[in-house]
């Protein structure tokens, strides 16, 4: 029998808060596009979410028809870091339970985002016996083997995600580069993973507005060039490197600067306790690039694609990325991305015709991709339409029905072995 009601687990960040936050984004975009598409292709979707503000729903019906947003008490009305909901998970669990008790609810998949959700849905699967299948988003032994000095405990998230991965009946991957990374660090079977990436809503992204109009509109002039960077304000992401870029074009391309500017997207820049910005402004400051750097601040989905039109090429030089929602935005937007090449961005972007892949940390490598772009516009432009016709292929109508289709038979399995 086909898949016909999903629970999707998202603990720690709901699909509907606001972008661009410390722990908002590619994954709560992934959420709510994916829901909405599961939705309107006839599935029934819960999204279980934890209740932070007192403000919260009890039930948000926006996303679209057949989804409902469920938010759960689990622990105090506060703004939390992943880490802090973990000894909560319990207290989340029973709640979730009792949603489903109370509305005599039957879920034939339960589909979980990150390791805090996997947590939860092992414990459904031994309280139900409803199968799962489960995304990591971002993998701890990666990020351990990143940052060094990380300031959460990931030894406790491995071995959670190590206890996700023998209980889960499939792991979603979202590249084969997370493919190759689970069967490396976790030792996961082949077979217990399938690779789909996540999707890019088209209409969206499709580059309704020209060049010269977005740049306008945020108030640059129309004959410039702008570099852009979308996401967190977080060491991983790197945008030191793009400050150290520009400065590398102000010694060897003096000229060509004055006609760039770089806009950050992301983070609050008037928090005076985000350690990151405050090192990453004043940083544009002693690199006597300030002039040609704004922090706007975090955008709702809804405002990226004026700025991804304005931009000359969007910059991702990032330390670790799963997969690069960001890039996928842009590229459908039809502009070309300079991505390092790491995780999935050396999947997703193509060198030499979609953008560039540059070596991580390697800000003289990111400064002459962007001479290439600067001093050559048809090649440029050429960038552009290969990105967006790339972008297609990843349409979210086509990612829900592969989706699908692994719900479908994982629902099977557990039919046939009953």
């Amino acid at each position: 029998m086909p898949v016909s009601r999903i629970a999707l687990i998202s603990v720690h960040t709901s699909p509907l808060a606001p972008m661009g936050g410390a722990k908002t984004g590619g994954m709560n975009v992934y959420i709510r596009e994916l829901s909405r598409e599961l939705g309107r292709q006839g599935l029934l979707v819960d999204i279980f979410t934890r209740r932070s503000h007192e403000l919260d729903p009890k039930v948000d019906t926006s996303i679209g028809e057949n989804v409902r947003v469920v938010y759960l008490k689990a622990g105090p009305l506060l703004p939390w870091t992943p880490e802090e909901h973990y000894e909560h998970l319990s207290e989340f669990t029973a709640a979730l339970m009792a949603f489903a008790t109370l509305r005599n609810l039957r879920y034939d998949i339960v589909y979980s985002h990150y390791w805090l959700s996997g947590w939860v849905a092992a414990k459904l699967k031994e309280a139900w016996g409803t199968r799962f299948v489960h995304m990591y988003h971002t993998l701890g032994h990666m990020k351990k083997r990143i940052e060094v000095s990380a300031g959460y405990q990931p030894d406790l998230r491995i071995m959670t995600e190590l206890q996700i991965l023998r209980s889960a009946d499939r792991i979603i991957a979202a590249t084969p580069a997370e493919q190759a990374q689970l069967r490396w660090l976790y030792r996961a079977s082949r077979r217990q993973i399938s690779v789909i990436p996540p999707g890019v809503n088209a209409g969206q992204f499709q580059g309704g507005m020209s060049a010269r109009d977005a740049r306008e509109s945020l108030g640059l002039p129309s004959d410039g060039h702008m570099l852009l960077f979308v996401g967190r304000i977080e060491p991983l992401k790197a945008v030191d490197t793009i400050l150290e870029a520009l400065h590398v074009l102000r010694e060897r391309e003096p000229a060509m600067l004055r006609r760039l500017h770089f806009m950050i997207v992301g983070g609050d820049p008037n928090r005076g306790d985000d350690r990151e910005m405050n090192r990453l402004q004043s940083m544009s400051v002693k690199l006597g690039i300030d002039s040609l750097v704004s922090f706007v601040g975090a955008k709702e989905q809804s405002e990226l694609p004026r700025y991804y039109a304005a931009a000359t090429a969007v910059v991702m030089p990032s330390d670790y990325e799963s997969f690069g929602m960001v890039a996928l935005e842009a590229m459908s937007t039809g502009t070309p991305v300079i991505a390092s090449q790491v995780g999935g961005l050396q999947f997703l972007v193509r060198d030499q015709e979609t953008g560039f892949h540059i070596p991580a940390r390697e800000p003289i490598s990111l400064a002459d991709c962007v001479i290439q772009l600067l001093s050559n516009p048809s090649r440029a432009a050429s960038m552009g339409m290969s990105a967006s016709r790339h972008a297609k292929t990843y349409a979210w109508s086509e990612i829900a029905r592969r989706l699908m289709r692994v719900f479908d038979e994982v629902a099977d399995q557990a039919l046939k072995n009953a």
